[in-house]
């Protein structure tokens, strides 16, 4: 889940150095990380009062577009959210499906992990949540290959370097054999990263090759692969080690929150996004689902005329978050918006292969023993297995009434040329294989969501990526797509370069902007520091 560092959200431009403990605001009050770094916002007036308010449409209603609504709305900003499909949460909405049963259930795009160190994520929700109640922890990341090797973080200590080592002689997948055939100089930028430092060492080379590099156990490749590659919906061939190396970095290697998560307790729309609409229209904002924005032109007193399917609207700001195709399509239209470098930019912006989203409802239980989630490698397309009903109330209910359960299934990156149906079938055969019991449930109903609409990120893509900063001051880009000089991911990036569009903004305006929150900006170990420093320079 950024900008050219927006002002106050980095000492680039802020003038104020991160600082580290105490003062934790409540975003990130069951961190347990104590080099987490502290981001201030830019200062100036608590909020805007008055009659003349400046106005501000954000186009766009995932988390980025959320994120930057909540910031703008409660500074007194008025704003209008513009999203296209008739529902909030962007690629973690739901929407509503009845079964052949007659049962009004909520279909998504699937599971989604809320990892403890997406402070700003976690912030946002607690604007309606503050104790995060409608979040719920597994307890445990568990992992499996079809060759039969198993491993899991709930015994890995947190704290680097002890995670890595723990790791290390905890898994079946690494033996003694394996860690001294390891390059260790080829391993250590992964013991410093710093962004964007890191994609000037790495961007040019895959995640497939800097593992070979590094000589990183075969056995062990799942690992890698199926949890941090493939959670870019990209193939380890195609997506840019410099991500791979942040992925380590914010997960396992410079993060002590650990790599166990939180899943919400009832579906998305229920649990997140009607609670966050409600606030926001309590503090003023407007919000209008079922309508696209065909066009955005800079105005002559700084703002921008908004052209939707319905009318054209003046805003003094914009902030657009969109996916990589919805933004390309809308600079492509809007022929005035930015410079020639950055129109290009967007314009080279690519999207990651389809994936597919398979839910079964079956008319019996998986067993009892079965985890509420299974990462998965070498099956086939399946990447992971959820059943549903372990965790989430609308599943439970359904099963409680039924006898039955609700398992989901993930296929990320699936090779275009694959008929989706034959794709649909093989995910299928897949979970009887691995939960025969399975096998002989009758499927009272099911949903096939394929999707392409994630971002990808190649080797050598980082230059293009937008930053949150545009050509035009009152002009500002978020989303996962969006380049961060910090160290945040997926839905994380999301919600913090929504918060710092918003700052951009605010700044604008002379009104104080969002305190952001991430993990340690560098590597933990100074020794380590030390060492990756002399190899790189």
């Amino acid at each position: 889940m950024t900008g050219a560092r927006a002002v106050g959200a980095s000492p680039a431009t802020s003038g104020q150095r991160p600082t580290r403990g105490a003062g934790r605001p409540a975003g990130a009050r069951h961190g347990r990380d104590r080099r987490a770094v502290v981001l201030p916002g830019p200062q100036g007036r608590r909020r805007v009062e008055g009659g003349d308010r400046p106005t501000a449409a954000v186009v766009g209603g995932g988390i980025a577009g959320l994120a930057a609504a909540t910031a703008l709305a409660e500074r007194g900003v008025s704003v209008v959210l513009y999203e296209r499909q008739p529902c909030l949460g962007g690629r973690v909405a739901g929407w509503p499906t009845r079964l052949r049963d007659g049962t009004e259930v909520t279909m998504s795009r699937g599971f989604h992990a809320f990892f403890r160190q997406y402070y700003n994520l976690r912030g946002l929700l607690r604007r309606t949540d503050p104790g995060l109640e409608r979040l719920t922890g597994l307890p445990d990341y568990p992992l499996l290959h079809a060759d039969g090797t198993r491993d899991g973080f709930r015994h890995v200590p947190r704290t680097p370097p002890l995670s890595a080592l723990g790791f290390a002689l905890l898994s079946p997948s690494f033996g003694l054999r394996d860690l001294r055939a390891l390059d260790p100089v080829a391993a250590l930028p992964l013991f410093d990263v710093r962004v964007p430092e890191v994609y000037a060492r790495l961007d040019d080379i895959s995640a497939h090759d800097f593992l070979d590099a590094v000589r990183f156990p075969r056995r062990a490749r799942h690992l890698a692969f199926e949890v941090f590659s493939r959670s870019f919906f990209a193939d380890p061939r195609q997506l840019s080690a410099a991500e791979l190396a942040l992925m380590f970095h914010i997960y396992f290697l410079g993060s002590a929150e650990g790599l166990l998560f939180d899943v919400p307790r009832g579906p998305f729309p229920a649990a997140l996004w009607q609670p966050l609409a409600g606030y926001l229209r309590r503090h003023g904002a407007e919000i209008r689902t079922g309508t696209s924005v065909e066009h955005v032109a800079p105005a002559r007193d700084g703002g921008h005329r908004v052209v939707t399917d319905r009318d054209e609207t003046h805003h003094d700001g914009v902030v657009l978050a969109l996916d990589a195709a919805g933004l390309r399509s809308l600079v492509a239209r809007s022929d005035r918006l930015g410079d020639a470098p950055w129109r290009a930019g967007i314009a080279r912006l690519r999207t990651a292969p389809p994936f597919l989203v398979t839910r079964l409802w079956l008319d019996r239980p998986v067993a009892a023993d079965r985890p509420g989630f299974l990462g998965t490698g070498g099956f086939g397309a399946l990447d992971n297995i959820s059943v549903l009903d372990r965790w989430e109330d609308e599943a439970a209910r359904w099963a409680a009434r039924t006898g039955g359960s609700v398992v989901e299934l993930h296929a990320y990156a699936v090779p275009p040329h694959l008929p989706r149906d034959v794709t649909e079938k093989c995910l299928i055969e897949q979970v009887y294989r691995l939960y025969p019991e399975t096998r002989a449930a009758e499927v009272v109903d099911s949903r096939h969501e394929w999707r392409e609409d994630c971002p990808l990120f190649p080797v050598g893509g980082h230059r293009d990526r937008p930053t949150v900063r545009t050509p035009h001051p009152r002009l500002a880009v978020a989303g996962d797509l969006v380049r961060a000089d910090l160290p945040v991911a997926l839905m994380e990036r999301a919600a913090t370069t929504g918060f710092l569009a918003a700052n951009a903004l605010l700044e604008q305006w002379g009104v104080r902007g969002q305190t952001l929150w991430t993990v340690p900006t560098r590597g933990r170990n100074a020794v380590l520091r030390g060492l990756a420093g002399w190899v790189s320079g």
